[in-house]
């Protein structure tokens, strides 16, 4: 797989965790380097070890599906990608949120956000693609994107337009990429 289509995959894996690093600069009433430091952090961690999982997951039924690993890659990354689709049209929640950069919320944030990673670590061994450039990279952009994230949720207050047009734009490059694992196939020929 090509460093192009390695940095596409990172770039719309980041798209959640970069969603919630706006929410997350609009609610906090202070921003520090630890809260960046905390949310990238630990975002860029989960999304690098989660691919890493299901890769190892995927290694060890291979031998069973390899028949038809272009289509489980397919509709893996296609749901995924649909469902980021599907949630960038949904209204977000009007709730009280408490510091996302800290305890029970930081884990369940950053494993939340971490679980499309997870579906394309199985498709990546699936499709014998090897699995540390992309969990490298995709750790330091969703890593890079989270802290961007957050200075422009506490710079700009129209969250909605940005944290939907990012969470449409992964879910399309998503399927894009699915579609293009067929066409690697030859299904399309």
């Amino acid at each position: 797989m090509s460093l192009i289509y390695i940095i596409g995959i990172s770039i719309s894996l980041a798209m959640d965790a970069f969603s919630v690093a706006v929410v997350a600069g609009i609610t906090l009433t202070t921003i520090n380097w630890r809260h960046i430091f905390r949310l990238s952090w630990h975002f860029g961690l989960f999304q690098a070890l989660m691919p890493a999982l299901g890769w190892l997951l995927g290694l060890s039924f291979k031998e069973y599906i390899e028949s038809y690993d272009h289509w489980i890659a397919f509709i893996l990354l296609g749901t995924v990608g649909f469902k980021m689709i599907i949630e960038s049209f949904k209204k977000p929640e009007n709730k009280n949120i408490t510091d996302p950069t800290r305890g029970k919320t930081l884990i369940m944030l950053s494993v939340a956000t971490s679980i499309d990673a997870f579906a394309v670590g199985l498709s990546f061994s699936l499709l014998n693609i090897p699995i540390i450039l992309p969990c490298l990279m995709i750790g330091l952009i969703t890593l890079m994107l989270t802290a961007l994230g957050i200075y422009i949720g506490k710079s700009l207050r129209n969250i909605h337009i940005i944290s939907r047009l990012a969470e449409l734009t992964g879910g399309i490059i998503l399927i894009l990429i699915g579609l293009k694992i067929l066409m690697d196939h030859g299904i399309f020929s």
